[in-house]
C-alpha cells in the first residue's frame, strides 16, 4: 500500500496486522507533518517505517525513561556517597589514612560526570532514536556541537577517573612500601583531577567545530580527517582499548595484593577488598559497554555511508548500541550498592538521619512548654 501526502511518500507493509498498520500510519503522518525538509522534493524524502524501525523507536523510548530516572537517582546518591567518604579523615572503614581518600574522590568526579551525562546526552539520545526529532540550524549548537562536546569530554573523564581510582586501590594494596608512597595526597591527587578535566575539553574542542548538520538533519563530522581520527584514536584507542587493558590488568593485580594482604591486617584487607571487587565489577561493565559502542562506530564509517538509506537491522543494532553504551554512567551506583556492604551502609545511614531530624525538632518544640508546666 502507498500512501501520498503531498511532498512525502512512505509505504505500509499490506501483510502486518491491522494494530500494526494502525501505529505506521501514525508515525507516518507524524513524519509528514512535523519535518522541517517539507521542501525537499519528495523522491529524496522516501521512508520505509518497517517494524524493526518501530520496535527499535520503542525500545529506546521504554529503556531510555527507565535508564534516565535510575541513572539520575543512582548518581545523586553516589556522589552524596563519594562526597562524604572523601571528606572523611579516617576512611570509610574507619582507619586513618590520607591516600585511603583518592579513591572516593576519584569516583566522587566520575559520579558527576556521569550525571550530566544521563541528564543532557542520554535524553537528548531518547529524543533523536526515539521520537525521531531532528536537529535544525536553530537548535544546531546545543544538540548537536555543545552536546558531542560535552559526552565525549566528561565521558573521557569518567573513565579515566575511574581508572585512576583503580590504579590508586593497586598502590594501597602493595606489598612494597615504595608503591604505597606513590599514592598521592588529597591536594594532589585534586591537581591530578582539574588537569584531566582541562586536557580532555581541550582535546574535546574539534569536536564542537567539525560537527555540523546534514541535509536529512544528522549532527555528523563533516571533515574527513578529523573523522578517521575521531573513530580510532578517540573512539577505538581513547574509549575503548586503553580502559579495557588498564582495567583488565589491574584488577587481577589488586586481587593478588589482597590475598597476600589478607592473613596479615585483617581490617584493612576487608574494607580494601570491598573497594576492589567493586571497582572489578565495574571495570566489566565498562569493557562490555565499550565493546558493541566501538564496533557501531566502525560500522557507521565504513559502511553505512556507501548505502543509498538507513536499513532498519543497523539501526536497530545502533539503538542496542547506544543503550549499552550508557549502561555504565547509569547502573554504576547499583554496582556500587550490591557489591560494597560499606557503601550500603552509607545510604541507609543516610536515611536513617533524615528519619531522625523531624522527631528530634518535635521534641525540642515541646520541650519549653513541658517545663513551664511543671514549674
Amino acid at each position: 500500500m502507498i500512501i501520498r501526502f503531498n511532498t512525502r511518500l512512505i509505504s505500509i507493509e499490506q501483510n502486518y496486522p491491522r494494530k500494526k498498520r494502525e501505529k505506521l500510519y501514525i508515525i507516518s503522518f507524524f513524519l509528514q507533518t512535523t519535518s522541517p525538509y517539507a521542501h525537499i522534493p519528495f523522491h529524496l524524502q522516501n521512508v520505509k517505517v518497517d517494524s524493526i524501525t518501530m520496535e527499535a523507536n520503542e525500545l529506546m523510548i521504554i529503556v531510555g525513561l527507565i535508564m534516565f530516572i535510575l541513572g539520575s537517582i543512582g548518581n545523586l546518591l553516589s556522589i552524596y556517597v563519594f562526597f562524604m567518604w572523601s571528606l572523611s579523615h579516617s576512611g570509610p572503614a574507619g582507619h586513618r589514612s590520607n591516600q585511603t581518600n583518592n579513591s572516593p574522590l576519584y569516583l566522587f568526579v566520575s559520579s558527576i560526570a556521569n550525571l550530566i551525562i544521563i541528564i543532557y546526552a542520554l535524553l537528548t539520545r531518547i529524543l533523536f532514536d526515539g521520537f525521531n526529532h531532528t536537529i535544525t540550524t536553530s537548535n544546531i549548537f546545543l544538540l548537536c556541537k555543545f552536546r558531542y562536546f560535552t559526552l565525549h569530554t566528561l565521558d573521557l573523564i569518567s573513565i579515566v577517573c575511574f581508572c585512576l581510582a583503580t590504579f590508586d586501590r593497586y598502590l594501597i594494596t602493595s606489598r612494597s612500601v615504595q608503591m604505597r608512597q606513590r599514592s598521592t595526597t588529597k591536594k594532589k591527587t585534586m591537581l591530578i583531577i582539574l588537569g584531566i578535566i582541562i586536557l580532555f575539553s581541550l582535546h574535546s574542542i574539534p569536536i564542537g567545530i567539525y560537527f555540523n548538520l546534514t541535509t536529512t538533519g544528522q549532527c555528523v563530522l563533516n571533515d574527513p580527517i578529523y573523522s578517521y581520527y575521531y573513530l580510532f584514536a578517540f573512539q577505538v584507542v581513547l574509549r575503548g582499548i586503553i580502559p579495557i587493558i588498564v582495567l583488565s590488568i589491574l584488577g587481577p593485580l589488586t586481587f593478588r595484593n589482597l590475598r597476600i594482604l589478607q592473613h596479615q591486617t585483617h581490617g584493612h584487607s576487608n574494607h580494601d577488598k570491598q573497594i576492589s571487587r567493586m571497582l572489578l565489577i565495574m571495570s566489566f561493565a565498562i569493557v562490555l559497554s565499550s565493546i558493541p559502542y566501538c564496533i557501531e562506530q566502525i560500522y557507521d564509517v565504513m559502511f553505512a555511508q556507501t548505502s543509498s538509506g538507513q536499513s532498519s537491522t543497523p539501526f536497530l543494532f545502533h539503538v542496542i548500541a547506544m543503550i549499552l553504551f550508557y549502561t555504565n554512567p547509569v547502573f554504576s551506583f547499583y554496582i556500587y550498592f550490591f557489591s560494597t556492604p560499606n557503601f550500603r551502609h552509607q545510604i541507609q545511614k543516610m536515611f536513617h538521619r533524615n528519619q531522625h531530624v523531624f522527631p528530634v525538632a518535635h521534641e525540642q518544640t515541646h520541650l519549653p512548654a513541658s517545663m513551664h508546666k511543671i514549674h
